[in-house]
Order: structure tokens, then C-alpha cells, then sequence
């Protein structure tokens, strides 16, 4: 699949843009959503995808296509473990409600771009060692047997990474909630909840990455598929 440059380049400048909004947009306002405000955003995002995936069949055929479809749907479906976990963090750390749209909206960048890097080094390693595959398909099939075997797990409980802990322990900080991730506390700057939060939030879908990258890249081994999927 030959990818011009300006497509990549207009790809990433849509989905900064889409992300610059919504920032813009829940920083203005932050509050609970609405079912009805819910629903209209994740209908929205889902016609892109579906129209994204049909410009893809018309442009480069039903075999990419139904790679992008294969590979979205599989990183939309995963999503939803990363959707109890979030839930699992955000009630850890006490998140108040109308502070919890911005927390994952914040987190969700940082995995975006924690992705993206993913995604480029799997590229890169795939182009330049065929092998690479071989070491993906043992972690997924590593990662299925430990699932299979583990046994109950208690779910309702989330630790802390040691990335977490490890800024708990650097920084200064405080224990009032507010938008910003930064703020000043008798004359020096300060974390807030907020920043703790937000780190533990893009940290952890990382994690979710080693799983979630590996599968896609067994569905194609187009990038630029794999980055719009994700």
C-alpha cells in the first residue's frame, strides 16, 4: 500500500485537530455527559470509521479494506476492557464525576501518542526483521494461555504502576481537584490529582497496547492501516 506523504500527513492533522476540539471543548465545559450527548459523539466516530473504511475499498480495493474493518472492530472490542479499568482508576483515586471527562480525555491523548511510537517501532521492525511476527504471534499466544490458566482474579482492585508511585515519590503535589495538571501551592508548583490521574490512565492503555498491536499487526501489515485502526 503506497501511502503518499501528504496523506499521512493529512491523516495526523485531522486527528489533532478532532483532538485539539474536544479538548478545547471539555476544558470550556467540564460536566457528566448526557446518554443523548454520549450516543451522538460515539455515532458520529463510528460513520467516520465505516466511511474511512469504504473510501479505503474504493481507492485500494476490498482486500485493505476489509483489513482496516478487521483491524478496527478487533482494537474497538478491546477497547472495552480498557473502558473497566478506566472506571477502576478513576474510582481509585476518587475522581469527581464532572472532573472524569477531562481526566480520560487527557489520558487518552497521552495513549494515542504512547501508541503511535508503539506502532511506528512494530513498523520498523517488521520492515527491517520478518521475524518480528514470530515474537508477536508467541506473545499473544503466551499472552492467551496466561488468561486461560490464571485462575479467578479480583478485578475490583487497581495497583498502581510503578511509574505512579515513582512520581508520588519525585513530585510535590496536592489533594485539590481542578482542570489543571499543574498549579501553584504557597509559591511553588505543584502536581494536582489531575496529572496523577492522567498518567496513570495513559500508562496503563499502554499496556493494553502489547496485546492490542501484536493482534492488528496479525491482521495486516500495512501501518498506516494499523495507525488508523488504532
Amino acid at each position: 500500500m503506497e501511502v503518499p506523504t501528504w496523506v499521512w500527513l493529512l491523516t495526523l492533522g485531522i486527528a489533532a485537530a478532532v483532538l485539539a476540539f474536544d479538548v478545547v471543548m471539555i476544558a470550556r465545559n467540564p460536566h457528566v455527559p448526557s446518554n443523548k450527548e454520549v450516543g451522538t459523539i460515539l455515532a458520529i466516530y463510528i460513520s467516520a470509521a465505516v466511511l474511512f473504511g469504504i473510501g479505503i475499498w474504493y481507492t485500494q480495493g476490498s482486500t485493505l479494506a476489509g483489513e482496516f474493518f478487521a483491524g478496527w472492530l478487533t482494537e474497538y472490542s478491546l477497547s472495552v476492557d480498557n473502558l473497566f479499568i478506566f472506571i477502576l482508576i478513576m474510582a481509585s483515586f476518587a475522581v469527581p464525576q464532572r472532573y472524569q471527562q477531562t481526566a480520560l480525555m487527557w489520558g487518552i491523548i497521552i495513549a494515542i501518542v504512547l501508541r503511535g511510537i508503539f506502532i511506528w517501532l512494530g513498523a520498523a521492525a517488521i520492515a527491517r526483521f520478518s521475524w518480528v511476527f514470530y515474537i508477536f504471534g508467541a506473545f499473544l499466544i503466551y499472552t492467551a494461555i496466561k488468561l486461560a490458566f490464571q485462575g479467578e482474579s479480583d478485578d475490583d482492585e487497581y495497583e498502581e504502576s510503578w511509574f505512579v508511585r515513582w512520581m508520588k515519590r519525585t513530585f510535590p503535589s496536592t489533594d485539590e481537584w481542578s482542570t489543571k495538571l499543574i498549579t501553584k501551592e504557597n509559591g511553588r508548583r505543584v502536581m494536582t490529582p489531575m496529572l496523577i490521574v492522567v498518567m496513570a490512565l495513559g500508562t496503563t492503555d499502554l499496556l493494553f497496547a502489547l496485546d492490542s498491536i501484536p493482534a492488528i499487526y496479525g491482521l495486516t501489515n500495512e501501518p498506516y492501516i494499523v495507525l488508523v485502526a488504532n
